[in-house]
């Protein structure tokens, strides 16, 4: 049988060859979930098998079915790459097999996303006195966040919604933009809070939410209240007008939450701060990790301005939890975010930020928002090709004419290879939506896409 020594340096060889290979690789494989079914499955055997051979035939099995997420040409979904550092940091905190409930279970693992959290407050800047929980991703910050208003907003009402839940609460409403991202609605349908509540207040240019009608909205009614804002348009990269936003939401006693999964990295780069100006007004936000910081996925940031509010939706404890009671001295990680078994994704994080430093990441940054001003400048030229938004971040909107057209470029260039954009709708109208992210991407791989576009929409007539 191979030891786990073994096993560790046939796993790590395979993930440097493939991380090296990634980027000659075409980023769709083309494989259908049949002929994986047919490599990956069948019965399951009575006995075990040897460790090394059941690796090798996950590699073979699998393989053919990953796509190239990692490498420098994957512009679709927002989705980062993974730093060399973060990605070895990710595979020693698997072997460690930490739970990072509290200090007693992970003295490491604790203390780590205690430095972590300061760094990230002094990136992002975001007051260092908010408390702040590792999470899972968007969802997970978009979802604690609003558990923390729920409970701040109820409680100013003399509800205590921890012990009393919602039935006969004071109704809430959520003020939020037309353009919200649904993790946003997702979260409150899993907060018992729902939809039917979502005032929706209209967008201008860019997705940007309009301040005016967001403080009519907001002197239509009263009771407790949500604001939800964007900074980092899902489709155009807009950020909606944080400090004249926040200030508004503050006059009607509302709470705001700030959704910046992405966007809100611009305030690590001095020439993106703007973008971000009156962040520091907000009383929540919500940051994914796997995003801009390109650490591996399952790793996001939920910061609240409110740590009472935050511990209270959060916490609970147990008379075996031993050393869990003494927040005063130990944080209890886990006090702040909804897992119980949690593994320690504070590693990952803080080898991504020692290897960037705060000027990396405000590199990565530019360079990405440089990247996407290229290919907007350059898909401009083509005739028959319109970009469809302001680009202010790392966001570009593609059109090619009509609607059908657009849909059978993107399906082209797909499965051609080079590289992959999805598609999206704005304002009723098909895109191609092509999101910069990645820590490895290069001028050349932005040519060399828009090399594939070009050769694409040479072949695929106008309707």
């Amino acid at each position: 049988m191979s030891n786990l020594r073994t096993l560790i340096s046939y796993a790590s060889n395979y993930v440097s060859s493939y991380r090296e290979s990634v980027s000659q690789r075409n980023v769709m494989p083309s494989i259908s979930a049949d002929q994986l079914r047919v490599a990956l499955g069948g019965p399951l055997g009575r006995t075990g098998e040897d460790p090394e051979k059941v690796l090798e035939q996950l590699i073979a099995g699998a393989e053919r079915g990953i796509v190239g997420s990692a490498g420098p040409r994957y512009f679709g979904f927002v989705t980062g790459g993974a730093l060399d550092a973060a990605t070895a940091a990710e595979i020693i905190a698997t072997g460690w097999d930490q739970s990072a409930f509290n200090f007693v279970m992970s003295p490491a693992g604790a203390v780590v996303e205690e430095v972590v959290g300061s760094w990230l407050k002094e990136l992002l800047s975001l007051p260092q006195d908010v408390s702040f929980g590792l999470v899972t991703g968007g969802q997970g910050a978009n979802t604690v966040a609003l558990a923390a208003a729920r409970h701040q907003v109820l409680a100013e009402e003399s509800w205590d919604v921890e012990r009393q839940g919602l039935t006969g609460a004071p109704p809430l409403r959520v003020v939020a933009s037309e353009e919200r991202h649904v993790t946003i609605d997702r979260a409150l349908r899993l907060l018992g809070i729902g939809t039917n509540c979502v005032v929706a207040v209209p967008a201008g240019p860019n997705g940007v939410i309009d301040v005016n009608a967001l403080a009519a909205a907001l002197a239509d009614s009263r009771g407790p209240t949500i604001v939800c804002l964007q900074a980092g348009n899902v489709n155009t990269g807009g950020y909606d007008n944080l400090r004249v936003a926040c200030e508004i939401a503050r006059v009607h006693g509302a709470w705001t939450h700030v959704d910046g999964a992405f966007g809100l990295w611009a305030a690590a780069n001095p020439a993106t701060r703007d973008l971000v100006d009156g962040i520091e007004l907000a009383d929540s936000w919500a940051v994914d990790g796997h995003k801009w910081l390109n650490v591996p996925y399952d790793s996001g940031y939920v910061f609240c301005a409110r740590p009472a509010a935050h511990r209270a939706s959060m916490r609970f404890s147990a008379a075996y939890l031993v050393g869990h009671d003494h927040e005063g001295t130990v944080r209890a990680p886990s006090d702040y975010v909804p897992e119980s078994s949690r593994r320690a994704r504070g590693f990952a994080t803080w080898a991504a930020l020692k290897e960037l430093g705060s000027d990396g990441v405000a590199n990565l940054v530019g360079q990405c928002c440089s990247h996407a001003r290229r290919f907007a400048d350059q898909l401009s030229l083509i005739n028959g090709v319109t970009i469809g938004n302001d680009v202010v971040l790392n966001q570009v909107l593609v059109h090619f004419g009509t609607d059908d057209r657009t849909m059978r470029v993107i399906d082209s260039l797909q499965s051609e290879g080079t590289c992959w954009m999805g598609g999206t709708t704005w304002r009723g109208r098909r895109y191609m939506r092509i999101s910069v992210s990645n820590w490895s991407t290069t001028e050349g791989d932005v040519d060399r896409s828009v090399a594939a576009v070009t050769r694409i929409l040479s072949t695929v007539e106008p309707n």
